[in-house]
């Protein structure tokens, strides 16, 4: 195990809007973070999953305590990492060269405590709320792995692992969506979420390709190491988007990484999975829905962001996000369930951070820092408090719901403090970061002037309805307790006491937020910039700034539109109806393949051999086809080729033997004409001076036609006649197959022997000592009929053996089945 020191400075970038006036250097960190530390952090939740359906046999229920001390661990470990930024790595493969390496800096520091922070609190909570629920071990156990996951994801240092633990993240979640198994709307939001996530990890997969292609010329050699060396991609950042520009792939990279990271956090229009999500047992939706899952995505446009920044950046970024910002805001008004308002307003909220980020300037990055905190504590409250709900009141339903305060008294303090921070009411954690989302969009709006004063416009609008929606969720515990509503009962200890104490941490940042940016938001937000990040101040406005007026415009128009939020809902819920929802487009398209699918299913599986061939050759064929094709490859004229009397002779057999092949009356004559084909290519090798191919082909050529004539002798002697489509479609068909062949074997022929012989002798030259071996050992010059015949004779006789037991297997299947037997 070995570490390796940070980069003290990273490339000043060249950005649009970027602040740069007063700004202070911010002061590196510079001890080296503990490898045994940060690799144990990792490796605890995997082990724990591993050993959790045996601890589950010894502990039962209780398991849940002994998964929140495996995650308490991974926490304190992280923790305990505190103040140190830097990369370590561990031999993995050795003998390929192949490690794994972790890098820790403000950022992966964040999303390393939530994920494991949150983590201890969901488990303490799915002790009470999991009780008597099915599949515990399994429960536990995914979680478990899921959190090792995204603490991967957070911890990688190179694109590799953080493919890799990306990819895995989606899997664990497939299956703790889907827990409940016998519930059939569980697995539609498990495959969804699965098809939408892991769709989009595969677009990021190739951008992270393309970057390691432009690596090698932008460093001198490939690498798919991120960051965390002084050879990483973001520590030549300049070098980099240089080469990518050059190359003409800067937008394609930009895109498909976005692509990949707005499946993830749910950007409009991929945010459909996200509210099917909440089919999830609800601490699973608190832990995937505020503090993980959904944040790898923006942690992913946080860590990639000093490298690809920009206009183009800007204009991807900041709209994707303030779109899905005000769209997601649009439908959790229209929600009729207390979770799918949360999953909705998980989404805004996911593009409030992306729109931050998105933001070229450093208040952007700074409202993506601080606001992946603030929405990881109120979210991950409020999902905890709708948990309560549906388990106390017995319903998740809004309109059922009211009054329950007077039965939940400290959990209507907890929303309170949640809702306003989720709504941006000063002085509660969520204004500060909003207000920096304000003044960034003003900043950039002043600076580019035209069309870009729509981004403060668009933050606006859709501020106000975060506002309307989270007082309506904090409206649950105000008013009268509805008629229809039963006994709801008080929440055990193990209920209340995480959601608790996540709000009294949004509280503390609400009261004090200088306290939260000193400790970790700086940081965070010094890892998202390029260049140097200037010095965090915040704290409660004195004075009226634009991002002030907006703030206080969105407050004043959400409490004038509060009496209306009724009419608003059913707006929203007209508007979002059949081919206006993206849900509706997502069904057509999946059910749609699935009809094609089955359409299809009989014409390629009918059980006949005729069928499964015409569809392989034809599919490979065109593929290769296809390839020449793309690769604008010309086909080789003939040349040198000098046709005497007995070649043209043998290839008139062979011709008249193939045609005959097509006229025989049975399959016996057909395998016998066949075969005066394969002799005629034997003979055209011997015309050719080949002797060795021809008696190669003169060995094969007989052995498969005894092999044919013993198992044809136990078959109908013919089918029947096939109709005219069947044999115009085979005649095209074989047609096809002999014009690809015949184009492959032209194209593979053109180069120079020469050239594939200096190539071989370049890369593997055969050692001196060895040059002689061939005439003195194996007694020829031939080096393939020396290796087949004598270096690996007993490997020829081998695979000449196989060929012959497979024969033999064949012939007795057939003589059984004469027999009439089946066994």
């Amino acid at each position: 195990m070995s570490l390796v020191a940070l980069p003290t400075a990273i490339a000043e970038a060249s950005t649009t809007g970027q602040l740069g006036t007063g700004a202070a250097t911010l002061a590196q960190a510079t001890a080296d973070p503990a490898g045994m530390a940060l690799f144990a952090a990792l490796a605890l939740p995997f082990l724990g999953a591993l050993v959790t359906p045996l601890v589950y046999r010894a502990l039962g229920e209780r398991t849940a305590w002994f998964a929140a001390l495996v995650a308490l661990a991974s926490f304190g470990l992280v923790a305990s990492q505190f103040g140190t930024t830097g990369s370590v790595s561990a031999e993995w493969i050795p003998t390929l060269g192949v490690s794994l390496s972790l890098y820790l800096d403000g950022l992966s520091l964040l999303i390393s405590l939530l994920a494991s922070g949150v983590g201890v609190l969901v488990f303490t909570y799915s002790a009470g709320y999991m009780h008597g629920e099915p599949g515990q071990a399994r429960y536990y156990g995914t979680l478990l792995a899921f959190m090792g996951s995204m603490l991967g994801v957070a911890l990688a240092s190179d694109l590799i692992a953080l493919f890799v633990f990306w990819e895995l993240t989606s899997i664990t979640s497939f299956g703790l969506i889907g827990h409940y198994r016998e519930s059939e709307s569980s697995l539609y939001a498990a495959r969804k979420s699965m098809l939408i996530t892991v769709s989009g990890g595969l677009f990021m997969l190739v951008g992270f390709v393309l970057l390691a292609f432009v690596s090698g010329d932008a460093l001198g050699s490939t690498t798919f190491t991120l960051i965390g060396t002084p050879d990483s991609m973001i520590a030549n950042a300049d070098a980099m988007r240089t080469a990518l520009e050059s190359a003409g792939l800067f937008v394609p990279v930009l895109v498909l990484v976005a692509i990949g990271a707005a499946a993830k956090s749910a950007q409009v229009p991929l945010h459909v999975w996200l509210p099917n999500a909440m089919e999830a047992p609800t601490p699973v939706s608190a832990f995937l829905h505020s503090a993980t899952m959904v944040k790898a995505g923006v942690y992913l446009i946080g860590r990639m962001r000093p490298l690809l920044v920009g206009d183009e950046w800007m204009l991807l970024l900041g709209t994707l996000g303030l779109l899905t910002m005000t769209v997601t805001a649009l439908l959790a008004v229209g929600a009729s369930d207390i979770k799918e308002l949360l999953a909705y307003s998980t989404a805004s909220h996911l593009g409030l951070i992306t729109a931050g980020f998105g933001f070229a300037n450093q208040l952007g990055a700074e409202t993506g820092a601080f606001h992946i905190l603030n929405h990881a504590l109120f979210k991950a409250t409020l999902f905890l408090v709708a948990g309560i709900i549906a388990h106390e009141a017995g319903t998740r339903a809004i309109s059922e719901l009211g009054g329950l305060r007077h039965d939940l008294p400290i959990t209507g303090i907890v929303t309170a403090i949640a809702a306003l921070g989720m709504a941006g009411v000063p002085p509660f954690n969520g204004f500060y970061s909003k207000e920096l989302l304000f003044e960034s969009a003003y900043e950039v709006a002043h600076e580019l002037g035209g069309l870009a004063w729509l981004f403060p416009a668009v933050a606006v609008f859709g501020s106000v309805f975060t506002f309307l929606y989270s007082i309506r969720f904090l409206w649950l515990f105000m008013g009268e307790k509805p008629a229809g509503l039963g006994e709801v009962h008080r929440p055990s200890l193990a209920l209340l006491a995480p959601p608790v104490v996540l709000a009294g941490l949004a509280m503390i940042v609400g009261i004090d937020p200088q306290l939260a940016v000193d400790t970790i938001v700086q940081s965070a937000f010094g890892s998202a910039v390029a260049g140097e990040a200037h010095t965090m101040s915040i704290h409660l406005p004195t004075e009226l700034t634009p991002a002030v007026a907006m703030s206080a415009i969105t407050i004043l128009t959400g409490a004038a539109l509060s009496p209306f939020y009724d009419r608003l809902r059913d707006g929203v819920r007209r508007l979002t109806h059949g081919p206006l929802s993206a849900d509706w487009y997502y069904d057509k398209a999946v059910y749609g393949l699935e009809h094609v699918s089955g359409l299809a299913l009989p014409r390629i599986q009918t059980g006949q051999f005729r069928t499964y061939a015409a569809w392989m050759l034809g599919v490979t064929s065109l593929l290769a086809l296809a390839g020449y094709l793309a690769a604008g490859i010309s086909v080789p004229a003939f040349s040198d080729l000098s046709i005497t009397a007995p070649v043209v002779i043998v290839l008139l057999v062979a011709i008249v033997g193939a045609a005959a092949v097509a006229r025989a009356p049975s399959h016996i004559a057909g395998v016998l004409t066949l075969s005066v084909l394969g002799f005629m290519v034997a003979l055209f090798y011997v015309l050719a001076s080949a002797p060795d191919l021809a008696l190669t082909q003169l060995v094969v050529e007989t052995l498969v036609l005894v092999i044919f004539l013993l198992v044809l002798d136990r078959l109908p002697a013919f089918y029947g006649d096939a109709d005219r489509g069947k044999v115009a479609r085979d005649a095209l068909l074989a047609g096809g197959v002999g014009l690809t062949v015949t184009i492959s074997v032209l194209v593979a022929t053109a180069g120079s022997p020469d050239a594939i012989a200096r190539f071989f002798v370049e890369r593997a030259p055969v050692p001196a000592e060895h040059g002689s071996i061939l005439a003195d050992f194996g007694g020829g010059s031939n080096i393939v009929n020396v290796i087949l015949v004598d270096f690996r004779a007993f490997d020829t006789m081998g695979e000449i053996s196989v060929v012959a037991m497979a024969a033999l297997g064949v012939l007795t299947l057939v003589a059984m089945r004469g027999r009439g037997e089946s066994s």
